[in-house]
């Protein structure tokens, strides 16, 4: 099962159902099915590995953000509580976000794109600089490019060279006069930012080739 695998855990089987599908509406995003409990939650967890879990507050056996802080899983909490003390404690329990509801789908929409960058550019198999955990807090947030985030002409030439196609580094190279080697390095810098999505590609020798397309 490929992409970034989401368990919901809500009671209310309608409110489990319409996160669920914002979930399954995003590319690159598999919905598990809902759980309504905590138990059901530890189950689904054990069976199915999920990446990420959106958890309600309070459940009919207990306390999702108690749920939240025993796993070593990234999480948001999915809550109509709004008091100070429930939101301190959702975030020191390891919670990535924390959405009030009721909210408009197009909210986790959004935050799941972010965190999508966000894991994209810690996926990385290279030491990461503080600029690259810098960058990865601030897509958590929201926040706009700053100075250390603006993209180089370059890479905005990259960037519109791959408008609605997917080519190779060597392809990108021809169309904006560069050398492969300076193409690839940008391509990669790019993905690993979440702003170019990779895959690979058998050709007819069966050697595998990378090919890019913009897009987190």
């Amino acid at each position: 099962m490929s992409g970034i695998r989401v368990l919901v855990v809500d009671d209310d089987f309608r409110v489990a159902g319409l996160h669920r599908d914002a979930v399954a509406a995003r590319a690159g995003f598999v919905a598990l099915e809902p759980a309504r409990t905590v138990g059901e939650a530890r189950t689904a967890i054990a069976a199915h590995a999920p990446d990420l879990v959106l958890a309600d507050v309070y459940l009919p056996d207990g306390d999702g953000i108690d749920l939240v802080r025993s796993l070593e899983i990234d999480a948001f909490v999915l809550s109509a509580a709004t008091d100070a003390a429930t939101v301190r404690r959702a975030f020191a329990a390891g919670a990535l976000a924390y959405l009030v509801k009721p909210f408009d789908t197009r909210v986790l929409a959004e935050r799941l794109e972010r965190y999508a960058r966000y894991r994209n550019l810690l996926g990385s198999a290279r030491p990461l600089s503080q600029d690259d955990i810098d960058r990865a807090a601030s897509l958590l947030r929201g926040e706009r490019e700053g100075p250390s985030l603006a993209r180089s002409a370059t890479e905005q030439t990259v960037l519109a060279a791959l408008a609605g196609d997917e080519a190779s580094a060597t392809e990108v190279a021809e169309r904006i006069g560069v050398s492969r080697a300076t193409a690839q390095r940008h391509l990669t810098a790019l993905a690993e930012r979440g702003l170019v999505r990779v895959s690979l590609r058998y050709g007819s020798t069966g050697r595998p080739e990378h090919r890019f397309r913009a897009g987190g």
